[in-house]
């Protein structure tokens, strides 16, 4: 977590953005867990030790986070907007039973070639493969 911390103080730093008491508890439940929340889930978590913060502070904050490079959002959840801090290569499979999502990691996903028809046309920003069936718990 203390890798985490520094890059996270060093990244606010680059932005221009202030590392505030509420973005540093944010940031931290964030990254602590692997369950990609919701905003409203940061927001519970993050009210335990701040009961002040307002969920528009968190949500705000989270995005904030993901144009500044510090976490994405998970697409195609289909509900609500879901984060995640781990900004190493992977990928996600979403269970959609019980809607969980887990991270794996297949190389060739991440250098799959975009179509000429497609980069003649536009600027891919960002290439992502997002999975869904179900899980073996849910199989069971």
């Amino acid at each position: 977590m203390k890798d985490a911390t520094q890059n996270f103080t060093a990244k606010c730093r680059q932005a221009g953005l202030r590392v505030t008491p509420q973005r540093t508890a944010v940031y931290k439940a964030l990254a602590a867990t692997t369950a990609h929340p919701t905003a409203e889930a940061v927001f519970k978590k993050v009210r335990r030790s701040m009961p002040h913060i307002s969920l528009d502070t968190v949500n705000r904050t989270l995005l904030t986070f993901r144009d500044v490079g510090l976490a994405i959002t998970v697409e195609g959840s289909g509900g609500a907007r879901r984060f995640d801090a781990d900004m190493t290569a992977h990928q996600h499979f979403r269970c959609i039973k019980c809607n969980r999502i887990i991270d794996f990691h297949h190389k060739p996903f991440d250098e799959i070639k975009i179509p000429r028809s497609l980069s003649e046309k536009f600027k891919v920003l960002k290439k992502t493969v997002y999975l869904e069936g179900i899980c073996r718990a849910c199989q069971g």
